[in-house]
């Protein structure tokens, strides 16, 4: 009898749980205007299709997007007015290094040169070349507070981690995948994830920045090519995603990568 008694409290008291938000661990997040989630738009490699789509469809909405650069490229010599404008506009440009330099002794890496090869660059090296990308930054744009994203996700030079190096240069750096947080106060700023879409529909981009608002976090995205150029999404998906941000603008936070980390580091201390 007891143990009936026993067994109806407990189920009892297990129904209480969802009420009270028990049943899993929750990681929100006390942004800006009662949002519910951060969302930062971010653009890898310089690429012109960024500036010619990416760009005029964050405008329209007044959405500020991350640009990182790699300063030794066409895209940004071929059109450095136009890279200058964007950051005029309030568009972050970001760190992606000179020359967007990977391991080449990975798999499916045939496509890297041998002198952009990282398992052949000292971390000295590399540190020297990712501050003198700042400083070329700092001529286009006068910011002096930057963030950075991983090249290829590698983080060894010559087999030796490179992230330490560069954590006085930067507020944040984007290391690793996962579009979604899982945890804002267990987020190491210099390790923070980011999905990099290739072919999503526009409601798969949509599922990432839900889930990001169940959690309470932030939704990360690192696109490359917006209808044209290289490992890309189409324009009418990209365009479906801003219009659902836009739609829901009191659910989400959309601003600079630079931004959110500077809210994020400032909100933990």
């Amino acid at each position: 009898m007891f143990r009936n008694i026993g067994r109806t409290l407990l189920a009892g008291i297990l129904m209480l749980f969802p009420v009270f938000g028990w049943t899993e661990e929750k990681s929100g997040f006390n942004w800006p205007n009662g949002a519910r989630a951060a969302v930062n738009l971010a653009y890898d490699d310089a690429l012109d299709s960024q500036l010619d789509n990416a760009i005029p469809a964050l405008n329209k909405y007044g959405f500020k997007g991350s640009f990182y650069l790699t300063l030794a490229g066409d895209g940004v010599r071929l059109r450095l007015d136009d890279w200058r404008s964007a950051a005029g506009q309030g568009h972050e440009l970001g760190n992606h290094t000179l020359f967007h330099q990977c391991s080449a002794s990975l798999a499916d890496r045939q496509w890297v040169k041998p002198h952009h090869d990282l398992d052949q660059v000292s971390v000295d090296e590399l540190y020297e070349h990712i501050v003198l990308a700042n400083t070329m930054l700092y001529a286009i744009d006068g910011q002096t507070e930057r963030t950075f994203t991983v090249p290829c996700g590698d983080l060894t030079a010559a087999g030796e981690n490179y992230i330490n190096a560069l954590k006085s240069e930067f507020v944040a750096i984007k290391a690793l995948g996962g579009g979604v947080t899982p945890n804002m106060n267990k987020l190491d700023p210099y390790a923070v994830g980011a999905a990099v879409p290739v072919g999503l529909s526009g409601e798969q981009l949509i599922e990432v920045v839900r889930e990001a608002a169940e959690k309470g976090t932030m939704a990360n995205f690192t696109f490359h090519g917006i209808g044209a150029d290289h490992l890309s999404v189409s324009t009418e998906a990209h365009q479906q995603l801003l219009d659902y941000l836009a739609e829901n603008s009191d659910v989400y936070w959309v601003d600079t990568f630079l931004n959110i980390m500077k809210y994020v580091k400032n909100e933990k201390g």
